[in-house]
């Protein structure tokens, strides 16, 4: 075991020295290959950030929300559906939900206004996001103006502002009492934006929100885990915006390695030729080439990774942001929790790490079977 240890401990010396005799080079083709590896590792980490945020603020939502459609769009909702529906079997809680989305026409930005269940701000006072608060710095205490449904400017005094751990998903936030939506929207009465549906048996979810499809066919019930598909299928677009990125990094990629795999440099042949003519062994010689190629890869591999990780979640992936951000006015500044998974870390490396090595294990087999006068002729 000892030989062996040394002998590989030996073969990695003289793989780093071959690579710094040949450093101008091996510089370059490091400098792209850390490069693709942080795209990709960046819209890896990302996403998969987004993901577990979502999944974690939809812990505390509703298992069933009930919406009511006309003419296929969401309408307002009659209170008294809910009566009924705290009938059905399974259905512990049924609560009425106000919330809605108001237009500043100063800003060019959309608010989104929400009646709280719970410990709803006194009446003239509101709760704010911290993107609503930068957008028209404003900060406890101001008064806000809105204009309500009768065209009269209703004024607000800004109470709180939400702590900035809330930015990801309150940024254009603001919460006020029933009484002041009231005096902004006019809804007609006994009517809600929708019904939070509570049920005790979360197995029974299914069940729940067919049944109350067919008592009310103008319904559409929206269960949490189809709430999280949607919020799945909106980061896989968002992500998709960037495929013109990562397809641009693949590309580089396997040109890099193709370039690799093409064949040696004459001063790689010679210098195998050398190695083969002093008695190295073929096993010797790849198992420097390995070294060579994983030294290359490995170093790659880290180097992108670590600048991913700090691009994501200490830099809320900036270079991401204009094509993430769209149309959004008020966009959150936020930074997202270090959420890493191990499976698609695995496929990432063997992806960016075990084609490189082989690309460099081939040909230096195909040079290391030849006759050494030859290699070192070449």
């Amino acid at each position: 075991m000892q030989p062996s240890l040394e002998r590989h401990a030996h073969l990695i010396d003289f793989a780093i020295s071959s690579l710094l005799r040949r450093k101008g080079k091996n510089l370059s083709l490091l400098a792209v290959y850390v490069l693709i590896v942080f795209v990709i590792a960046s819209l890896i980490l990302f996403v998969q950030a987004l993901r577990r945020e979502a999944s974690l603020v939809l812990t505390g939502a509703p298992e069933i929300v009930v919406q009511r459609m006309v003419a296929g769009r969401h309408d307002l909702i009659p209170v008294s559906y809910g009566a009924d529906i705290v009938s059905i079997r399974g259905v512990s809680e049924v609560v009425p939900r106000f919330w809605g989305y108001y237009y500043d026409p100063v800003f060019g930005a959309n608010y989104t206004l929400m009646v709280p269940d719970q410990s709803p701000p006194a009446e003239g006072t509101i709760v704010i996001g911290p993107g609503v608060a930068r957008n028209q710095r404003v900060k406890s205490g101001d008064l806000l103006t809105f204009r309500g449904a009768s065209l009269q400017p209703l004024l607000l005094t800004v109470g709180q502002i939400l702590p900035q751990q809330s930015e990801l998903v309150a940024t254009d936030l603001i919460t006020l009492s029933a009484a002041d939506f009231q005096a902004m929207f006019r809804l007609p009465p006994g009517t809600a934006t929708d019904l939070a549906v509570k049920v005790a048996n979360p197995r029974e979810v299914a069940t729940v929100a067919a049944k109350i499809a067919e008592r009310f066919p103008d319904t559409r019930p929206i269960t949490r885990s189809e709430i999280l598909a949607t919020y799945d299928a909106l980061f896989d677009w968002r992500s998709g915006m960037m495929v013109v990125i990562l397809g641009t990094a693949v590309l580089c990629f396997i040109i890099c390695a193709w370039d690799k795999a093409t064949g040696l440099s004459a001063e790689e042949r010679r210098e195998i030729g050398i190695l083969k003519s002093i008695g190295w062994e073929t096993t010797d010689v790849l198992l420097l080439k390995f070294w060579e190629g994983t030294v290359i890869s490995l170093t790659a591999f880290l180097a992108g990774l670590s600048l991913a990780y700090a691009h994501v979640f200490f830099f809320s992936a900036g270079l991401f942001q204009h094509a993430l951000k769209g149309w959004a006015v008020i966009y959150p500044d936020f930074r997202l929790t270090p959420s890493l998974d191990p499976y698609q870390l695995g496929i990432l490396f063997f992806l960016s790490v075990v084609p490189f090595v082989a690309a460099t294990i081939v040909p230096s087999w195909l040079a290391a079977t030849t006759d050494p006068d030859s290699a070192m002729r070449s």
